[in-house]
């Protein structure tokens, strides 16, 4: 096959499913903004795409992200028809439409098969919007509108996919009828023969500690530190939590920019707002004891997680982070939102325990119980480790499943144009 990925941050989802296309003796090919020039990445040939029009001034506000996204659209158009002029067909594309880039591509070429990775349809029941009180809508009364006018970019796909992949059952029950029929759902996978238990792992901390399995370690870890992934919830338990445990020493992964939802007011970052919220309330010894760590290299966090005995993560109703999974693949205690996402892979008392998002003290509580019962961290940290070896293994479960799928879809016959 003659295989095309799209994606602006190239390989992103598809890090795994790309390279194992290559080895299987598929001429793999991606266009991407990630690079400036051609070249090569574990066996797929890397073309740029570049965005060369800018933005409107003056367009109506509701119509800004879908002109983003028209953008990207027409960018990656022109690049792609310069690669169909010298002579490249694709049996089979595969994209993220998440910023509109192969919203046209079916034009191009009418006889690929196009399979989409759906993230995520906005607006559904259950869902991040609306979600947190404490960040509520600049005008509710037209919130239906806006979400409506951003899944115009969902829309405008449906008439280009022929199958879509989701990572989790709630990622794709977010999704219309119309899209859930062609969904699958496959994970994208963990590597569990690297993203595993070590018992003599060691975690050395900036000014010489090193912490170990027998230290009392609590974990949180975020891409970047925003209130999408509950760090506010955390930062506001914490005064409390340190109380209650004087010997713990609290391990913060994450950066200061955002990845989800609004921005901080203008030259602050949630990182700093929730410090200060909270610092006041935390005795200096007490706050010694805090290390933030930035975003830290892979094989640092693994390290990290197999030495702690409580994990704790946090989301809104939104897509699932990868480092949740990893965690589990690890065998770490898990003490998490109950929030739909998490509902889907930790089952309460069994591969985790589950508190209320916005219940700071009932997260306390339960970060306590799991550090004071150690029969009951062994127990969760087997389970879920079983769990997630059982339904994310990336060699055993998720990768033939993902390579099944793109056969699957080459054996379709392609749709059509629709006006």
């Amino acid at each position: 096959m003659k295989i095309l990925f799209i994606h602006q941050n190239f390989p992103g989802q598809f890090k795994h499913l790309a390279p194992a296309l290559v080895e299987r003796g598929h001429e793999v090919v991606s266009l991407t903004l990630r690079v400036k020039k051609p070249g090569e990445w574990n066996g797929v040939r890397l073309l740029p795409y570049e965005i060369k029009r800018k933005p409107s001034k003056g367009l109506h506000p509701w119509l800004v992200d879908f002109e983003t996204k028209m953008l990207r659209a027409e960018s990656c158009f022109v690049a792609a028809r310069r690669l169909r002029d010298e002579g490249f067909t694709p049996d089979v594309i595969v994209a993220h439409p998440g910023w509109g880039e192969p919203m046209f591509l079916r034009d191009l070429w009418p006889t690929a098969r196009i399979g989409l990775y759906c993230e995520l349809y906005y607006g559904g029941d259950d869902t991040d919007v609306g979600f947190d009180p404490e960040f509520p809508r600049v005008e509710p009364e037209s919130e239906a509108i806006r979400l409506r006018l951003k899944n115009m970019n969902n829309k405008m796909h449906r008439g280009v996919a022929d199958l879509g992949i989701s990572p989790t059952e709630f990622q794709a029950g977010t999704y219309p009828e119309e899209w859930r029929k062609i969904i699958s759902v496959i994970h994208d996978g963990i590597d569990t023969n690297v993203v595993k238990p070590d018992p003599e792992a060691t975690f050395a901390l900036e000014g010489g500690q090193v912490l170990t399995r027998n230290d009392e370690v609590i974990t949180f870890v975020n891409r970047n530190l925003e209130p999408y992934r509950g760090y506010h919830v955390f930062m506001r338990a914490l005064p409390k939590l340190l109380k209650e445990r004087p010997n713990a020493q609290v391990l913060i992964v994450g950066g200061d920019e955002v990845s989800y939802g609004a921005a901080p007011p203008k030259g602050q970052t949630w990182k700093q707002i929730y410090i200060d919220e909270v610092r006041g309330r935390i005795p200096t010894l007490d706050w010694e004891r805090v290390h933030f760590l930035g975003k830290v290299p892979y094989d640092r966090f693994l390290s990290m997680l197999q030495i702690t005995r409580a994990h704790v993560y946090l989301t809104y109703p939104f897509v699932l982070s990868w480092s949740l999974i990893e965690a589990m693949a690890i065998g770490a205690p898990i003490v998490a939102s109950d929030t739909a996402p998490l509902r889907e892979v930790i089952s309460h008392g069994d591969t985790g325990r589950l508190f209320p998002f916005f219940d700071g003290d009932q997260m306390v509580a339960e970060i306590c119980k799991v550090l004071d019962d150690p029969d009951m961290r062994a127990h969760m940290g087997a389970a879920a480790r079983a769990f997630a070896v059982a339904g994310y293994d990336l060699e055993g479960q998720c990768l033939p499943k993902q390579v099944q799928w793109i056969e699957q879809l080459y054996a379709m016959t392609p749709g059509k144009v629709t006006p």
